[in-house]
């Protein structure tokens, strides 16, 4: 029997998420704030970030209007920013496991006033996390933490 979409899209975000959650445990908490450049985001940002469009896709899915986090919500440390990232990694794969074929296939507001099918939006979510993953993996070398194998397999 083949593996339905909707859990290849789960398992695979959470293949990205969890390799990033593997990083994060191996940071110290004192580099939180680091960020590569000036007015780049720190590990704590990149978190937030993360998770906070991880819960704005899956609201898109539902069919509401892409939405920031609100200003000043943001983790404080970086085990906050942590505790993050689990809560909406277990939240977005369910909602990725529970999508119909029809599911996939419906479309739904996304950015720019567009449309685009939920499958679509699905598959921007993916590459963003492993965009910004990458940034996290370039930044823990930089402060001396060897990053774990790109993705969690198994």
């Amino acid at each position: 029997m083949p593996i339905p979409a909707s859990e290849i899209y789960a398992r695979t975000f959470q293949s990205h998420r969890g390799a990033l959650m593997d990083l994060y445990a191996q940071l110290p908490d004192e580099q939180g704030g680091f960020s590569a450049w000036e007015g780049g985001m720190s590990f704590i940002g990149l978190a937030d970030h993360l998770a906070g469009s991880s819960q704005m896709f899956s609201g898109m899915i539902a069919g509401q209007a892409p939405a920031r986090p609100a200003p000043g919500s943001g983790s404080t440390t970086l085990q906050e920013a942590r505790d993050r990232l689990a809560a909406t990694t277990e939240s977005a794969a369910e909602v990725m496991r529970a999508l119909t074929p029809e599911d996939l296939a419906r479309r739904v507001p996304a950015f720019g006033g567009r449309e685009m099918p939920v499958s679509a939006l699905l598959d921007a979510l993916i590459a963003h996390e492993a965009h910004h993953k990458g940034q996290v993996w370039l930044m823990a070398r930089m402060v001396g933490v060897k990053p774990p194998m790109f993705v969690r397999m198994g």
